[in-house]
């Protein structure tokens, strides 16, 4: 059991939810989608099969949670092969520490989330200043310290391949943080998106709690590169998914999909930049 891992001194229990806490959705035989709170995490394989991997790791103190959902899906005892990760924001690596320990699988996420996830660097502060609601004005006292992975966690393969995750590639769309990626399947238009869109707007607490399906960008108070933001949907959409799941919010698929990906794109300043805030320009 791997002692040296440990979270920033920030890292608490969050007690922020959802109507969706606790609900999963299966959008594909082999992808399905569990709601932590407020947070979506991916089960990427056939059910029974011991061929699968977790795609990021839920809200601080989920990890119990995250195992029993993965049992139940995969069977008792069982593990994913890896651990991959679209960023390493508190509300995605919340479980990690417990999950690598319990499981001793590697984690795998882009070159420039390592510091983050290796105690060398911490996130921005989030911006409570910036437009939105109640969940903007208390993101301050969401953990942004860095966690630290030690070894457990290894580099992306620069190639754009998946560890464990065939047919998949990695797609780097930063903005959100710098080496946030998202996860896409070509043959069957699959798309992990994490937090480089959502399907809820994000910054207000009541649209959070009720999880009103509607296209936005990322999280505000927590997105620092904004024209990086607008290029990473930009990339996103012209992968044409059929599929989607996004960090926050419900899956969307099929024409939904693709009008409301188009209308992020064209009216991306509108919708998803904040009228003001410090990261904003």
């Amino acid at each position: 059991m791997r002692q040296d891992l440990n979270y920033g001194k920030d890292y608490k229990f969050v007690p922020v939810t959802s109507v969706g806490s606790g609900i999963g959705i299966e959008l594909l035989p082999d992808l399905f989608c569990h709601t932590i709170q407020i947070v979506n995490i991916c089960l990427v394989g056939y059910p029974e099969s011991d061929e699968f991997v977790l795609v990021d790791a839920g809200m601080p103190k989920s990890a119990n949670e995250i195992i029993s959902v993965i049992e139940d899906r995969f069977g008792p005892n069982c593990r994913p092969k890896a651990i991959i990760l679209t960023h390493g924001h508190f509300d995605h690596v919340g479980g990690l520490i417990e999950l690598v320990k319990h499981w001793e699988v590697p984690v795998y996420a882009h070159q420039l989330e390592l510091p983050f996830l290796t105690g060398q660097k911490s996130y921005p502060e989030p911006d409570a200043t910036v437009e939105g609601g109640l969940v903007s004005k208390i993101s301050p006292t969401f953990p942004n310290e860095p966690i630290n992975l030690g070894s457990s966690v290894q580099t992306l393969p620069s190639d754009g391949t998946i560890p464990h995750m065939s047919g998949f590639r990695w797609i780097h769309t930063p903005g959100h943080s710098p080496g946030h990626v998202s996860l896409f399947r070509e043959s069957d238009g699959a798309l992990i998106a994490g937090d480089a869109f959502t399907t809820v707007k994000q910054e207000y607490m009541y649209k959070v709690f009720t999880q009103e399906l509607e296209i936005s960008g990322p999280p505000r108070y927590l997105t620092t590169d904004w024209e990086a933001a607008k290029q990473s949907v930009i990339k996103l959409e012209a992968l044409k998914p059929k599929v989607a799941v996004t960090g926050h919010g419900l899956p969307m698929s099929g024409e939904v999909l693709t009008t409301s990906l188009k209308k992020l794109v064209n009216e991306f300043d509108q919708i998803a930049v904040p009228d003001y805030g410090k990261y904003v320009n």
